[in-house]
């Protein structure tokens, strides 16, 4: 497990976190939530050393997917495997086929619709760097937002579900507060405080630190 490596890279004016996730042993590993600037991330690929086995997609937000489709051509243009496309769950098809629309609105270039290879869904699981990851279906953010967790190495990849003292945006016309709150409660908290987090914006935590000290979970 000590040759798991991550990083992360922000991406878009959002300031979004672009997760890299590694085996430096292997020199395999996955990219998670490719938004936008698609040359700091290759670049980041290129200085870790390995070889990307898939693209995973916490949500459907612009600033999330809008570089998966760039990313997913150039990886493919190298050589070697086709590069999957992962996530999220259906229920946000529609936010990933409006992104460049919406990019086009905000005034951003490079960023462009995005069509999973594979959708997904709750009880599915992933591969990171060769660790098995549960996908938890974690709604309110956006309908079809998902989660990736590994119990084994006491690590997850969370997106928009929950930050360092904040959580999701829930103001959207699709958002549901409710539902978010519940989401974390039953499906994030439920894997121990001792689970480390990166998140799709911000330094990330541990759910221990959010259960404290979180204002909106109190």
């Amino acid at each position: 497990m000590a040759t798991i490596k991550a990083a992360q890279i922000a991406v878009t004016p959002f300031q979004q976190n672009c997760a890299l996730v590694w085996d430096a042993e292997t020199g395999k590993g996955t990219v998670v939530d490719p938004g936008g600037d698609v040359p700091r991330i290759t670049a980041a690929i290129d200085r870790a050393g390995f070889t990307v086995e898939s693209i995973l997609l916490t949500h459907g937000h612009l600033d999330h997917a809008g570089g998966a489709a760039e990313l997913k051509r150039l990886l493919q243009a190298k050589g070697g495997a086709p590069v999957p496309i992962e996530g999220p769950d259906r229920r946000d098809d529609f936010l990933l086929s409006g992104i460049a629309a919406q990019a086009a609105e905000y005034g951003l270039e490079g960023l462009d619709n995005a069509t999973p290879d594979r959708w997904l869904s709750e009880d599915d699981t992933v591969q990171i760097a060769g660790q098995d990851f549960e996908v938890l279906h974690c709604p309110g953010h956006t309908p079809g937002h998902l989660v990736f967790a590994s119990r084994a190495l006491g690590f997850a990849l969370v997106g928009d579900v929950i930050f360092r003292g904040s959580i999701g945006r829930t103001d959207f016309p699709y958002g549901d507060h409710e539902a978010l709150i519940e989401a974390i409660t039953t499906k994030l908290l439920p894997l121990g405080d001792a689970m480390r987090f990166l998140c799709g914006h911000g330094p990330g935590s541990t759910i221990g630190e959010e259960r404290r000290s979180n204002p909106f979970l109190r």
